[in-house]
């Protein structure tokens, strides 16, 4: 995939015109004095529903431990500071 890298200025000033080459796939960089700051991509439909992300979740922490404290005892922890 191609990369345009574009000042901040050039960017304001062009932005239709950049946004006309994400819709065709391109990624364009966004610098600020030569420095990455943005990337624009284009737009993709999530890929997963929010159902299955915590059927995910929940798989994941199956077997998983807190290393014997609760999480009361991790709140209080936190208090602390």
């Amino acid at each position: 995939m191609h990369n345009k890298i574009v000042g901040s200025y050039e960017a304001k000033t062009h932005l239709p015109a950049l946004l006309d080459s994400v819709e065709h796939g391109e990624r364009i960089v966004i610098t600020r004095r030569g420095i990455p700051v943005a990337v624009l991509i284009p737009y993709q439909e999530e890929k997963y529903s929010i159902v299955e992300t915590i059927e995910a979740l929940l798989k994941f922490r199956k077997g998983r431990s807190l290393g014997g404290l609760s999480l009361t005892d991790m709140k209080n922890e936190g208090r602390r500071f």
